[in-house]
């Protein structure tokens, strides 16, 4: 069983940045692949980043260049650092794992967070 816990969520202009913490515990954090997804209201849950067990990474194109997703292992920690945050980026952000392997479909996550609000004024 694996344990999420996000924090780092808050209001912040555009142009600005965050970053969100996502600390793993239950389980051997290193070997699993770890997500953030989002979800603003009305809106379904969408893929945002994700970093694989060897560290390779793939992003959503809404957020490439802007995004990134640093891991510490010895922190059992996955982080969001969100730079240059728009409006659109206004969402709850949630962190997610899975034992299978990594994925950009919510359906493949085993594992969730309860979830941070990011709100970015214009």
């Amino acid at each position: 069983q694996v344990q999420l816990v996000e924090s780092g969520g808050g209001l912040v202009q555009a142009g600005g940045s965050l970053r969100l913490s996502c600390v793993a515990s239950g389980r051997t954090f290193s070997n699993f692949p770890m997500a953030w997804f989002r979800q603003a209201p009305g809106k379904e849950r969408g893929f945002v980043p994700v970093i694989g067990w060897s560290g390779s990474t793939t992003y959503a194109n809404s957020v490439k260049g802007r995004f990134t997703i640093p891991g510490d292992n010895a922190k059992n920690t996955v982080y969001l650092q969100m730079n240059s945050l728009k409006p659109e980026d206004t969402s709850v952000y949630y962190c997610a794992a899975t034992r299978a392997a990594a994925s950009v479909g919510k359906s493949a996550y085993e594992y969730w967070g309860q979830g941070t609000q990011v709100t970015v004024s214009s």
